[in-house]
């Protein structure tokens, strides 16, 4: 995406004239109503909808501007976009411009309130709720974690910021850059901490920063790096004698490589034994998260947003209606199965465990030559896709059984929310 102009520039305001009128706006609203955290999303929200940054900001002359003015509000030093640029700072309150390159935020909560306004490029978005809530300590919980509604925010869109459990949600930037701008307050007492979510079951507070775990993390880094047969044993001391939470840090961490040593069940029952029915939704919370990271990790060498959009449906979508109903929503000339096979056939791959296409992976058991795999596997795929239809002749003489292995391969990957 080049740096354009995201919309049209209005003559009138300089740059950061602009941002300076949007904060007065909420300044006056909100003073009106003696500064009342309840009501401050929704004034940021009408201030970003009567002043859209996306109308009235030329992206490239701000950039310039920024770059070229010393005149400019203290900057923070966070981490949070790539980068955080602050145009307006009050006391209570400040207006932020994001940019994301390749970011893909957690989901997530805030322990401010405000609203945000899409100023470029597009986004999946997605709430959730956490239910049956059980707390192990301050940091660390376990429960339900339940999407409620995924939507398109496309430029222009502005949508309103609740600190706590009531805005747990996620965003994945389709363009590059994105560019969103954020009202909010500094600070909403008594809502934190700002929880990250590892659906389905666990909540974990991501600032809270435990060195002897980081340590030993490291440790068990040197130990695998060096191939010291000690490490399954260590392993299983600790995840005997620790708490909960460091416990869950440990197996998270060691995961791939009690998979590559064909103890990553063992492990799970240890935990799981220690721990009792807590520890029931672990193992789905860790698959998840290791399903989630590979797609991330994929979309940060994809800059084609189709296919940026596409991963953010297989990481989003509830259901395959769901899905397909945005894939129509944003690509309405053609059946969005149409639209989802031309994408999946860009994730055909070969490695060297096989045929694959994402972490779907042709099924070792059937004998196919290995150059007819792919046509195979993309065959089966949109017959699975379809609702209804008849076998295609390239499938007819698979048995039943054999069917089901593809079947089961795509059901068990990040495409099972897909098929029919």
């Amino acid at each position: 995406m080049e740096l354009a102009g995201s919309g049209r520039l209005m003559e009138e305001w300089a740059m950061n004239a602009f941002f300076q009128d949007l904060g007065r706006t909420v300044l006056a609203r909100w003073k009106r109503v003696d500064f009342s955290l309840p009501e401050f999303p929704i004034i940021a929200q009408e201030a970003l909808e009567k002043l859209p940054p996306a109308e009235h900001v030329d992206l490239r002359e701000f950039l310039c501007e920024f770059l070229r003015n010393d005149e400019q509000p203290m900057q923070t030093d966070s981490g949070f976009g790539q980068p955080e640029l602050v145009v307006y700072d009050h006391p209570r309150f400040y207006i932020q411009v994001l940019f994301w390159l390749d970011g893909t935020t957690a989901i997530h909560q805030h322990e401010f309130s405000g609203a945000f306004h899409v100023m470029a490029g597009s986004s999946i978005h997605a709430h959730f709720n956490f239910e049956n809530l059980h707390p192990i300590n301050p940091h660390f919980r376990v429960g339900d974690v339940r999407m409620k509604t995924v939507e398109l925010l496309e430029t222009g869109r502005t949508v309103p910021v609740f600190s706590g459990p009531e805005g747990i949600h996620s965003l994945f930037h389709l363009e590059t850059p994105s560019v969103t701008v954020v009202v909010r307050t500094q600070n909403d007492p008594g809502t934190g901490p700002q929880f990250n979510y590892l659906p389905p079951h666990v909540a974990v507070d991501p600032d809270f920063s435990d060195a002897l775990t980081t340590r030993r993390k490291q440790l068990l880094d040197v130990l695998e790096m060096s191939g010291d047969s000690a490490y399954p044993e260590l392993v299983r001391e600790m995840l005997n004698e620790l708490d909960f939470e460091r416990g869950f840090y440990i197996l998270q961490h060691c995961r791939p490589h009690l998979y590559s040593l064909c103890l990553w069940n063992e492990m799970l029952d240890l935990f799981a034994s220690r721990h009792g029915e807590r520890a029931s939704g672990v193992a789905a919370s860790l698959e998840e998260a290791a399903r989630r990271d590979e797609i991330k990790e994929l979309r940060s060498s994809i800059t084609a947003p189709e296919l940026r959009f596409f991963l953010a449906l297989l990481l989003n979508a509830p259901a395959r209606t769901d899905f397909l109903a945005l894939v129509k929503q944003r690509f309405s000339d053609m059946p969005p199965t149409k639209t989802v096979m031309s994408w999946v056939e860009e994730f055909v791959a070969v490695d060297e465990f096989g045929i694959c296409i994402l972490d779907a992976r042709f099924p070792e058991e059937l004998d196919v030559p290995e150059e007819e795999q792919p046509e195979v596997m993309l065959m089966a795929f949109q017959y699975f896709l379809e609702e209804g239809g008849d076998l295609p002749a390239g499938l007819s003489s698979f048995s039943a059984s054999e069917q089901k292995m593809l079947r089961a391969a795509f059901e068990s990957s990040s495409l099972g929310i897909l098929l029919a």
